[in-house]
């Protein structure tokens, strides 16, 4: 069974003259441990169907499955406790809460859930040193970098195991050495930790990372593309065949 399925998803915001549809008619499909990369022009609706995905917003009309459950049979506190246990959240400017550790908040979707606080922080540690950051759990953000601030927020992403990875252009705010380290740990979150990752990114090298990737023009999808292989030679070759694709879009 397909984790994600949108069946003719369609979101539009606005009345009359000023409506604008962000998302027309939306059919996408994406497997258990897929790494789904979404590229398009800036404002064709990518960061809108990663959040209808997430169900953090409403469609206008069509359906959101995930792991066959229609999203909007759901009331609101259960897509709250769904969302929480089986999805991971990774944006572009981190979202760590300021006064908290880098343990605690790689702990928090667990305290939220009710966790007692001891299990959860050592499973904070542990998804810590899996991204690379032993011995930074009393780190607060403002100590440091930006890649590991990234590191943190896909910590917290994993720590409750869910089975869908949703990143928002999650090297949109780094270096390009930051950003090769946090699209390897989604690859990696894929290969080896058996979840599943959708990526919205306007980088196609960051892209190459991915096993598919999904193009989006004024919110339809207008094509897609499978990379077979991520050695050296074959990501500068997926790499070119993105962007070549990108610029058809413009």
């Amino acid at each position: 069974m397909p984790i994600v399925e949108t069946e003719k998803l369609t979101k539009t915001y606005g009345q009359g003259e000023t409506t604008v549809r962000a998302l027309d008619g939306v059919n996408l499909t994406v497997e258990p441990g897929d790494f789904v990369a979404v590229m398009g022009p800036s404002g064709c609706g990518k960061s809108t169907l990663l959040h209808l995905i997430g169900g953090l917003d409403s469609p206008s009309s069509g359906r959101v499955l995930l792991d066959g459950r229609d999203l909007a049979s759901l009331g609101d506190d259960q897509v709250t406790e769904f969302r929480r246990r089986r999805i991971g959240f990774v944006f572009q400017f981190y979202n760590l809460l300021p006064i908290l550790g880098a343990g605690e908040n790689a702990a928090l979707p667990l305290l939220l859930d009710g966790v007692k606080p001891a299990l959860a922080m050592d499973r904070a540690l542990e998804w810590l040193r899996r991204v690379g950051l032993p011995g930074r759990a009393g780190a607060r953000p403002h100590e440091l970098s930006g890649g590991q601030q990234q590191r943190v927020a896909i910590a917290r992403a994993l720590v409750a195991e869910p089975a869908l990875i949703l990143a928002d252009e999650p090297t949109g705010n780094l270096d390009s050495k930051a950003s090769d380290e946090t699209a390897e740990l989604l690859r990696q979150a894929s290969v080896e930790w058996k979840r599943t990752v959708i990526m919205v990114t306007h980088d196609p090298r960051i892209a190459a990372y991915a096993d598919r990737i999904v193009f989006l023009k004024d919110g339809a999808i207008v094509d897609e593309t499978r990379l077979a292989d991520h050695e050296t030679g074959a990501m500068e070759r997926a790499e070119k065949r993105v962007r070549e694709k990108m610029e058809g879009l413009q």
